[in-house]
């Protein structure tokens, strides 16, 4: 039996982190020094509204998922594209592809909000596997896993079957990871019937010069972003 989702996609997973701050030099000068000392020229602009915010992002809770995903046989990695949770989070995952050579500006993006994305690179084949056999699948899907190898996986062109579940599974994966919601096509569209985010969705994001806009509504609905690896 063979799976399809609604975009093609690629495989792996990475997260980008923040840089420290830097230090005012003011700050040196001792309490007494630094209040007689005027800063010249304006104020540096906050990291959200230089990005289009009206607002930072609220930090995301300590995580607490709900039941653990349910897997469709023993020893399968389950499939999924949302996550049981109390946490106002939503997910964000990229492709390596859009977010690195599209959008030369993502990574200054995300370092800078302090964003937690997860980032799935096309380096580990773009071939779909489903319907082949079972050794050729574990060949395509071990052979071209980063190293360290991910617990995460995005089949190829979103297609999978129970011989990709095996073949992921003795790959050292944990989950195969869809989504709920994507910007493909620069507006958020939705699978299975949905019409709006809700707490738990994995949202796929290309190109990636609509994350500000989708932030935007995330903050609207109340929600933030969570690390999808805190949750599975």
């Amino acid at each position: 039996m063979r799976f399809r989702a609604p975009v093609a996609v690629a495989l792996a997973a990475t997260l980008l982190t923040g840089c420290a701050q830097s230090v005012d030099p003011i700050e040196r000068l001792g309490k007494k020094a630094a209040q007689r000392v005027r800063p010249h020229g304006p104020a540096p602009e906050q990291p959200y509204r230089h990005w289009g915010l009206t607002a930072p992002l609220a930090p995301a809770p300590k995580p607490s998922p709900g039941p653990p995903a349910r897997s469709a046989g023993p020893g399968l990695p389950p499939v999924v594209d949302h996550i049981r949770t109390r946490d106002r989070v939503v997910f964000l995952t990229y492709d390596h592809e859009a977010s690195a050579r599209r959008d030369p500006n993502f990574t200054d993006m995300v370092r800078e909000l302090r964003l937690p994305v997860t980032e799935f690179g096309t380096a580990q084949g773009r071939r779909p596997v489903a319907g082949l056999p079972y050794d050729a699948q574990r060949t395509e899907i071990c052979g071209h896993l980063a190293r360290p190898r991910p617990r995460l996986l995005r089949p190829p062109d979103g297609t999978y079957d129970t011989t990709t579940r095996r073949a992921a599974a003795d790959c050292g994966i944990s989950a195969l990871v869809l989504w709920r919601a994507s910007t493909t096509t620069g507006t958020l569209t939705y699978a299975r019937g949905a019409h709006r985010l809700t707490p738990g969705d994995i949202v796929r994001i290309t190109p990636t010069d609509t994350t500000v806009r989708l932030l935007r509504g995330i903050q609207e609905r109340g929600l933030t972003v969570g690390r999808l690896e805190d949750y599975l």
